[in-house]
């Protein structure tokens, strides 16, 4: 299930979403990631104090390349299910910004298997972020750690 959406999400309806598949799994991994009150720019020594994020995304677009990042990650790891909430629009430090879950019967696969969903969103999924700073509104531009963390992923 892949959902892109303005509306928060309720994590406990998510994971119990993915514990629906019991008995054939034996692992439930998630990952929630919020939004943080500052950025550390990577071309700078200190941290930005961050007080609102606008996130947008190409439609269509943004969902395809989420289901080939999801069906990548079946090939690569035995897994049952899998989902993908992923806000857009207007939000303010702390608020919930994407949810990944993946359930399968062991444990070693499902940690995988979300890890790389994650830093295949981050780097391959078209959003756009823009923050809200003391300075003014800047677009974020993408990171190398985020990058260097998609490329372990690559095989021969």
């Amino acid at each position: 299930m892949i959902s892109i959406q303005q509306a928060d999400f309720d994590l406990a309806a998510e994971y119990q979403a993915l514990r629906a598949d019991a008995p054939s799994i034996g692992a439930i991994v998630t990952f929630t990631g919020l939004v943080r009150d500052f950025n550390l720019v990577e071309s700078t020594p200190e941290n930005t104090s961050v007080q609102g994020l606008f996130l947008e995304h190409y439609p269509g677009m943004t969902e395809k390349s989420l289901a080939a990042i999801i069906e990548t990650a079946k090939t690569r790891w035995s897994i049952i299910n899998t989902r993908v909430v992923h806000r857009i629009g207007a939000m303010h430090p702390g608020d919930q910004i994407v949810f990944v879950g993946v359930n399968s019967a062991h444990r070693g696969d499902a940690f995988a298997a979300c890890e790389f969903i994650m830093d295949y969103l981050k780097t391959q999924a078209p959003f756009w972020k823009k923050e809200l700073t003391e300075e003014g509104e800047r677009w974020v531009e993408s990171r190398d750690t985020d990058q260097q963390a998609a490329e372990r992923w690559k095989t021969d």
